[in-house]
């Protein structure tokens, strides 16, 4: 097949990430540029869409500087999901984008909830999932609610991916992955649970594959001309920028938040799990957990100190030393148990404990919330993993990654593409251009392993020990939790 530069752009929680890659997946230009999360009252986080696409025709201006004409075969894009931007007729946005941490529609969530029934979960979705506060219903029925107005003249509900793709090409697309939640195991909306808030039928984009053209970029911007593939959402542009495709294949994404998903034609309905409708061949349970390397950046905020500069200080440090006890669930949890009451914790300090002590606890608190999603996934998938492909910001600290390999009990492959959501938005970009006859082709061309964490036999007693009691001080928490919320002067 016929070869060329592509680029691949990731619109994250905190910045656009984008790459200018060869045929054989090698990196020549990279962009980032982060953007700020609003958070005007407690509960809601905001983005503004302008900031996405802004960085956008940034990175496209700089990652083709001085190519000559033609040689970029095709853009792809991925982005977070459960963001929801709400545009008028003609592209512009009516208010800031809500975010996938927001929780303002609640109520709503709940409300909707009551009216689905176990089965037609199980029957549209794979598996009894919940309709929480970022479901795109439930932030439709907010808005029609607290914004009538705005609602009246929304054209347009989109993911940040989809709204981009409108503002370079001019068309309205999404992804099937993308509006997961609102479709069913025929990777179509779903009329009975549309109907649960009218008019919102009419304000969601026509649904396309991965590879399928969302036209080219218009006159007047950079790469004009250019085509665009509809892309995929992060976790799924992840799990082909991982190359994670057959049956036991399973990804590790470590963002903001860790997005695990295991491939397995089996089905076995599990709570908390979303169970991907089969798209390309494959067939993915995954889930999201709420604070990855968020916990990092927190406890990064609180010492002072780069999240560089403690990945060293933990390095550095015996690992067999006592650390305290930390519930990563700084925001609520998602995967596998979708609490957004849940709070975070620290317990077991004592005075000899400094920065190192509490960053090691971070990592391994995150990886314990990662073991509670990895079984679930396997109970959804009638399976285990086999094979785990990592990649992501939170790949690049190496302590991190043995500590990860130690409390799951399983190799783990760190990529040498650690934006695989970037890489596999590429691929899918190349697709669509003919530069590749297949997914798998292509991922077998571009996806490079850096390096192989093995468990360390002599700490899984330690990790059994602290996981074990992850789930029990959670289970000791919830009340507390629960009260905390409902007390209005706390």
């Amino acid at each position: 097949m016929k070869t060329s530069l592509l680029i691949g752009i990731d619109v994250g929680t905190t910045s656009v990430k984008a790459t200018l890659f060869d045929e054989s997946g090698a990196g020549l230009r990279a962009f980032a540029d982060p953007y700020p999360m609003a958070r005007p009252t407690p509960g809601l986080a905001e983005q503004a869409p302008t900031d996405w696409i802004d960085r956008v025709t940034a990175a496209l201006t700089r990652l083709s500087d001085g190519l000559p004409q033609g040689a970029i075969a095709a853009v792809g894009l991925t982005s977070q999901v459960n963001t929801h931007v709400f545009v008028g007729d003609d592209g512009v946005p009516l208010m800031p984008a809500i975010t996938w941490q927001d929780g303002r529609a609640g109520a709503e969530a709940a409300e909707l909830d009551a009216l689905v029934s176990a089965e037609e979960r199980i029957g549209w979705w794979g598996a009894p999932l919940p309709i929480d506060a970022s479901h795109p219903l439930a932030r439709a029925l907010w808005l029609t609610r607290h914004h009538p107005d705005v609602w009246a003249r929304t054209r347009w509900l989109l993911a940040p991916k989809d709204y981009c793709i409108l503002k370079l090409t001019g068309e309205a697309t999404a992804d099937p992955m993308a509006a997961f939640g609102v479709i069913d195991q025929s990777l179509a909306y779903v009329p009975r649970l549309l109907d649960l808030v009218p008019g919102v039928a009419d304000r969601l984009p026509p649904l396309r594959g991965f590879t399928q053209s969302a036209g080219r970029i218009l006159p007047g911007l950079p790469l004009a001309g250019t085509p665009m593939v509809t892309g995929a959402m992060d976790a799924w542009a992840g799990l082909i920028g991982t190359g994670v495709l057959a049956d036991g294949d399973c990804m590790y994404l470590s963002g903001t938040s860790e997005i695990v998903g295991l491939v397995s034609s089996t089905r076995h309905p599990a709570a908390g799990v979303v169970a991907f409708p089969t798209c390309e061949d494959i067939t993915l349970h995954a889930g999201p957990t709420q604070a990855g390397g968020a916990s990092l950046a927190w406890v990064a905020n609180l010492t002072g100190r780069a999240p560089s500069e403690l990945s060293a200080l933990v390095a550095a440090s015996n690992p067999h030393q006592p650390t305290p006890l930390f519930l990563p669930h700084l925001q609520g949890e998602r995967a596998p148990i979708w609490d957004i009451g849940a709070r975070g914790a620290f317990i077991g300090l004592d005075g000899s404990m400094g920065p190192a002590e509490l960053t090691r606890a971070v990592f391994e608190g995150v990886a314990s919330s990662v073991r509670w999603l990895l079984e679930a996934l396997e109970a959804s998938a009638g399976r285990p993993a086999t094979s785990f492909a990592m990649a992501g910001g939170g790949a690049a600290s190496d302590p991190w990654c043995q500590i990860r390999a130690d409390m799951l009990g399983r190799p783990i492959r760190r990529l040498r593409a650690l934006d695989a959501g970037v890489l596999g938005a590429a691929i899918l970009a190349g697709v669509g251009a003919g530069c590749f006859s297949s997914i798998g082709e292509a991922a077998g061309r571009l996806v490079v392993t850096d390096r192989l964490f093995e468990p360390d036999p002599s700490r899984r007693q330690r990790m059994d020990f602290l996981y074990g009691e992850y789930r029990a001080l959670y289970a000791a928490l919830k009340p507390f939790n629960t009260a905390r919320a409902a007390f209005s002067g706390w």
